[in-house]
């Protein structure tokens, strides 16, 4: 079937949020006493505040009854440095430019909350090639599960077949595969030798990237 459609992740692929999360995360759980590694935050990367806060809480043994109240910290945290220092990535503007050429349905599939969303459409300027947007916050399962990109393909009156992701976390890659669409997973530099990414479609250092070459090697 051919592709038609193209779902992008936002933190860390359309901007550079990971590490703004990290610091948030990190001041939230400071005031419990307890400190996230690197590579502890990197293993929940893409998963929704709720469950990465329930998931430290449990490891931590920190009482869940202040759980929803940290969740909202580190949510308003986050929203405060990225409207302060967030920067956009490489080839946002080209992308969204290709796909749109092409005449594509362009979506945004994300386990961050809504008021995430339209901060970075505002600050990147995709609203006018916007099909879609879906957020997984309300959802019974984020990512790894698939369910909100096939919300965000439903919106777009799209089969997950005709669908191309682009994500940047392993979690992200997982749900965009259980939902059968194609995947191009563009990791963080440092995670760039990690064999699991090996499960998606193509691998590629950064949006800027991306060219003809490749939409074939899909769409074949």
């Amino acid at each position: 079937m051919a592709l038609t459609t193209v779902i992008f992740d936002i933190d860390g692929l359309l901007i550079d949020s990971e590490p703004l999360w990290h610091e948030a995360a990190t001041a939230v759980f400071n005031q419990y006493g307890v400190k996230l590694t690197d590579a502890m935050y990197a293993s929940t990367t893409g998963l929704r505040t709720k469950e990465f806060v329930q998931w430290w809480f449990g490891y931590f043994g920190i009482d869940m009854e202040h759980a929803a109240e940290a969740e909202k910290n580190i949510v308003a945290g986050v929203l405060k440095r990225i409207e302060e220092k967030a920067n956009i990535m490489p080839g946002v503007p080209h992308i969204f430019e290709f796909f749109a050429n092409k005449q594509f349905k362009i979506g945004l599939a994300t386990s961050s909350p809504p008021a995430l969303i339209d901060l970075v459409v505002r600050m990147t300027g995709i609203d006018a090639f916007l099909t879609a947007t879906a957020s997984a916050e309300y959802l019974p399962y984020g990512k790894p599960h698939p369910q909100v990109y096939l919300n965000c393909a439903e919106a777009m009156q799209s089969k997950p077949t005709e669908c191309i992701c682009f994500e940047d976390s392993f979690n992200g890659l997982i749900a965009a595969k259980a939902a059968r669409m194609k995947c191009v997973i563009i990791p963080h530099h440092s995670l760039n030798k990690d064999e699991r990414w090996g499960a998606a479609d193509l691998k590629l250092s950064s949006l800027q990237n991306f060219g003809e070459l490749h939409f074939d090697r899909l769409n074949s």
